[in-house]
């Protein structure tokens, strides 16, 4: 069955038609509010940004959501977990920090900050989901425990998911580091021919898993985790991963985890995908490239695979930017941008796996709010 997707675009010329009063009529006509009951623990699940990186969702918009939240007399919290890199948010204390500089303090967003797998990634609560990958998986505490949840995911492009929406919001960003870790199970490898031994995948790699061997870049097996950090950083394009194989596993295990994080919470998770600065990486990356399109609106619904296939089409239906990283055989009104920036990745893949396992309809009705 089709599931409602609520559309806002951004054309404004008088106040009622600016950005926060839009995200306040998307979360009316969506319902939300039907999703909170009095007294509610709600989750705002977000992404804070790496430190260096300018395209995470503003905090502004957060807080008006935070309003609404407050309106139907529940009690937000904006909440995120650690990562598996070395970073400015691989532990609560760093995140923390990160979230205040990014403008996420209490007296902007009129909510706390709480980091949802505890100070070190150990707080996690294993759901039952018996699935084709996973019989259970690692969810960070704060998000198990809360009573309901509102996930706001910035969409931009992803170098292992293809692009990012609400189910990998969902599927990293509410798993533990032992949860993180299942899903990138694919390990990475050097190709030597292209390898010029510049050490910046050792410097990144958060245990030390590369190594010098004969002058070139060598990935230990035992020691990789799979966080895809090395891929990132790589000038050369020397590291990758075996995609005919990897690739499609990965997404169903990331689908999976995406399922188990609101598994828990019938009826009682919103969502809402902002197509602004869509940008070709992952606010994980310490910088923020130009976007490859131009901004498009914020979405709104109770279902993430249709949230995510709508953000998708729309994306697909807009011009590409010239003079970015997407290629110019992929500008064009109706080409896929992310498979243009991500030529390996089977974005599209969480959109059919998630909808064959329950998580959500790839069947959407558009619904524009003006």
């Amino acid at each position: 069955m089709a599931a409602d997707v609520f559309f806002a675009r951004l054309r404004a010329r008088k106040p009622k038609e600016n950005k926060t009063n839009r995200i306040r009529k998307l979360f009316d006509r969506a319902g939300f509010g039907n999703l909170i009951t009095p007294g509610d623990l709600v989750a705002v699940k977000l992404h804070f940004g790496e430190m260096g990186n300018d395209s995470f969702l503003h905090p502004v918009y957060v807080r008006r959501v935070v309003d609404s939240i407050r309106q139907a007399q529940g009690k937000p919290f904006l909440t995120d977990t650690a990562t598996l890199y070395t970073g400015s948010r691989k532990n609560a204390v760093d995140h923390l920090e990160t979230a205040v500089m990014h403008g996420f303090a209490y007296s902007v967003v009129n909510a706390p900050v709480i980091i949802a797998d505890g100070l070190k990634s150990h707080g996690e609560v294993e759901v039952e989901i018996g699935k084709k990958r996973f019989q259970k998986v690692r969810i960070a505490d704060a998000v198990a425990s809360a009573d309901s949840m509102m996930v706001l995911s910035h969409v931009k492009g992803h170098e292992l998911a293809g692009f990012g929406g609400a189910i990998k919001n969902l599927a990293m960003g509410c798993a533990t580091a032992r949860g993180k870790k299942e899903q990138h199970s694919a390990k990475p490898v050097v190709k030597a021919d292209k390898c010029r031994a510049c050490g910046l995948c050792a410097q990144v790699c958060p245990t030390g898993a590369v190594e010098d061997r004969d002058g070139k870049s060598f990935i230990n097996p035992e020691l990789c985790i799979g966080c895809g950090e090395c891929m990132t950083r790589c000038p050369e394009k020397a590291i990758d991963l075996d995609w005919r194989t990897d690739i499609a596993e990965f997404m169903e295990r990331m689908t999976e985890y995406a399922y188990g994080a609101v598994v828990g919470k019938p009826g009682k998770v919103g969502y809402i995908n902002f197509l602004m600065n869509i940008t070709p990486d992952c606010d994980c990356v310490p910088w923020s490239d130009a976007p490859m399109v131009p901004d498009l609106g914020i979405l709104a619904s109770t279902d993430p695979v249709a949230i995510d296939k709508a953000s998708h089409d729309l994306v697909t239906a807009a011009p590409g930017i010239v003079g970015t990283k997407l290629p110019h055989d992929h500008a064009a009104e109706g080409q896929d941008k992310f498979a243009g920036v991500w030529g390996y990745t089977q974005g599209l893949l969480q959109i059919t796996y998630g909808e064959e396992i329950g998580l959500g309809s790839a069947e959407y009705n558009l619904v524009e709010v003006k």
